[in-house]
Order: structure tokens, then C-alpha cells, then sequence
């Protein structure tokens, strides 16, 4: 798998037969629960559950509550779980750094923040993953310092998140009869999912995989296997239900229920959210085709809000780029119960984050 790093946390690294993984959304929280079969994974059921708080920060007994609902609601037989850290909360550069150690690349992030990161980031913890040349991807799996001789400088995917969120999410998997294994920005969810979905497009291909979420949208460009370039825009599906609501002066619920079931009469309503979502993509793709010149030939989206075939129209109206929803899960045995497995297919895409993660960790 390309990006199964940075992981901000991580436990023991064994492999687990069986284990939770937790997409923590602002409005609802996407869980799965995945057993290890040889070389496969079989999902054996998913859990879509309202978040403890959507607009304010959770105390870690309250997402211990929390994570326990989600453990039962999956059936309860594992103890083991990971989480993917969401977009407003972790921050997730590309640099470059000398040829030392892992842990002293961590030290140097920590100490130079600002240089690296481009923030000041106190009280952070931080993780990075070399990444390998283009013509080694595929030959290593998990690359060493040591490996790379006669470069003067490594290619970093950087990672840093609050040291209390991850105290926090310790805390409450403790509290909550679990094992925290690790924790991974969730923006590296969508391409681990990708590339074992989609393997073709994934090494040979040039294009753009843009998850929706609930208050940030992610936007990376793939390029032939390669992370180019990634950005999170301040628009998600948050902004979308509200701008409907109140145009059509309804509530939030109905309009939520509207955007997805998207009845065409409602476009207009929804033209000023959406155009901006779109602008913001197609200046992140510019970006990449100025500076590369190499065109994105296509974007993969994923999201709740995607599930709607109007707005996936809107946004390739406004992008000038073919727009594609995709199935995270065609990888997966499937082994779901009853009305799970029927309704799997629509889910899909709002577990890509949740599947993703449970790539880069187990």
C-alpha cells in the first residue's frame, strides 16, 4: 500500500484478526469492522451512528460513551481499535528533510515547525513516512533511511496532531473496555482505499481524489502512484445542507434528506455551496497542471454528499474535469448481515475514510 503512513499513534503493530475501525465525523461517526482472512479482509458489518456533539469539542468521557455504543453496534467481539483522525484536526504537509533517522525526523518536525509545517505547532505530536522514488514504490513496502543512497534529501509526507487528542482517545478506549492500536490522518484514507480498489488507475493514471466530509473537503492529486500534491478546503457537506435549508426555508433535517434523494427542482437552491466547492477543487487541480504541467484526467469522489448524483453533475459542471463516484469496498469480502448487505452499495462511500485507515494500520 503507497500512504500507510504517518500514523500519529501506534500500539503494538501486531496483526489482528479482527478489529474496529472508527471514522470520528463532526455529525455522524462511520464505523467498520473488518476480520483479517489470509491475505484478504472481510468487512463483517458497518455501524452509522450520530455524533456524541457536532459543534464543539467531546471530553474523552463522553467519547468513551461514545466508542462503546460504537463496539456494541458492531457486535462487540473485538477489543481492538483504530480511528482516523479528521481533516480539522490534523495537519498533513509534504517536505523535504536530511538523510537521518525516523526519530530524529521527528524531532526536527517538532523543533521547526513553523519552517516545515508552516504553522507553529505547540503540544503536537508528529510522524512522517518516506517517500519512496517513483520507480521503488512498488518495490518497498516499508521503506528504511538506509535504502535510499545518493539522495541528498528525502521526500516526507509529514504528519502532526494535538498530543491531547491523542491522550484523549488513549483515555477513552481504556475507559471504554478497548485497545487503542493507532490513529491516522484521515486525508490518507481515500488513497489507501483507492489504490486497492481501483489498482490501475492507481499506479498509471493522473487524477484527483477529493473526499466530501462534514465541515472539510479533501482534495489530492495522484500522479502515476504518487502523492503530488494534497490541500483541505473549508467546504463540506455541513455547508451544503445549510445553504439548501435556508434557501428553501426548511430544516436542517429536511434539507439533509433532500440533498442526498436530490430531486432536480432543488439545483438552484443548491448552485451557490456547490459552485464554491467546485471553484475551490479546480484551483487545487490548476495548481498541480501549472506546475507540472500534466492535465488530471479525472476525480474520484467520495463522501456522503456524493452519493448524490446532482451534486457529483454540479461539481463536473463547474470542474471541467470527468467526476466519478467509486466503490471503496469492491476489495472487500463481504460478509455482512441481513439488511447491511443489502444496503452496502449506497453506504459505500461513507465508509472510504474508515476503510482507508483499517489499510494503513493493520
Amino acid at each position: 500500500m503507497g500512504f500507510t503512513l504517518p500514523v500519529l499513534f501506534g500500539g503494538s503493530r501486531k496483526k489482528r484478526n479482527q478489529f474496529i475501525v472508527v471514522d470520528l465525523g463532526n455529525r455522524t461517526t462511520k464505523a467498520i469492522l473488518l476480520e483479517r482472512r489470509g491475505e484478504i479482509f472481510a468487512l463483517l458489518r458497518y455501524a452509522l451512528l450520530d455524533a456524541p456533539l457536532f459543534d464543539k469539542k467531546i471530553s474523552a468521557e463522553m467519547l468513551a460513551d461514545h466508542l462503546h455504543q460504537v463496539s456494541q453496534a458492531l457486535g462487540g467481539t473485538t477489543k481492538y481499535i483504530a480511528a482516523a483522525v479528521g481533516l480539522g484536526d490534523a495537519v498533513v504537509r509534504q517536505v523535504e528533510l536530511p538523510q537521518i533517522p525516523l526519530d530524529d525526523m521527528r524531532l526536527v518536525l517538532r523543533r521547526n515547525t513553523k519552517n516545515y509545517m508552516q504553522e507553529d505547532l505547540p503540544n503536537h505530536a508528529f510522524d512522517c513516512y518516506i517517500i519512496p522514488p517513483r520507480h521503488q514504490t512498488a518495490q518497498v513496502k516499508n521503506p528504511d533511511p538506509l535504502y535510499f543512497q545518493g539522495a541528498a534529501k528525502f521526500r516526507v509526507l509529514a504528519a502532526a496532531a494535538k498530543q491531547q487528542l491523542i491522550q484523549d482517545f488513549l483515555q477513552a478506549t481504556k475507559a471504554a473496555g478497548l485497545v487503542g492500536d493507532a490513529l491516522v490522518p484521515s486525508l490518507l484514507g481515500p488513497l489507501n482505499a483507492l489504490e486497492q480498489a481501483l489498482p490501475q488507475v492507481y499506479e498509471k493514471e493522473t487524477v484527483a481524489i477529493v473526499d466530501v466530509g462534514f465541515k472539510h473537503t479533501s482534495v489530492c492529486v495522484l500522479d502515476r502512484g504518487e502523492l503530488a500534491t494534497n490541500r483541505t478546503i473549508n467546504i463540506g457537506g455541513d455547508q451544503i445542507t445549510t445553504g439548501l435549508a435556508e434557501s428553501l426555508n426548511i430544516s436542517y433535517a429536511e434539507a439533509e434528506g433532500l440533498k442526498v434523494g436530490m430531486a432536480p427542482e432543488v439545483e438552484g437552491a443548491l448552485q451557490s455551496p456547490v459552485t464554491a466547492l467546485g471553484r475551490e477543487i479546480r484551483a487545487s487541480l490548476d495548481f498541480f497542471e501549472h506546475q507540472q504541467d500534466r492535465p488530471v484526467t479525472e476525480v474520484y469522489l467520495s463522501g456522503g454528499s456524493t452519493r448524490s448524483e446532482l451534486i457529483s453533475r454540479m461539481l463536473h459542471a463547474e470542474i471541467l474535469a470527468e467526476c466519478k463516484t467509486w466503490n471503496p469496498t469492491s476489495f472487500l469480502q463481504l460478509a455482512l448481515p441481513g439488511q447491511q448487505a443489502v444496503e452496502i452499495e449506497h453506504v459505500g462511500p461513507q465508509l472510504t475514510v474508515a476503510i482507508g485507515t483499517a489499510l494503513a494500520t493493520y
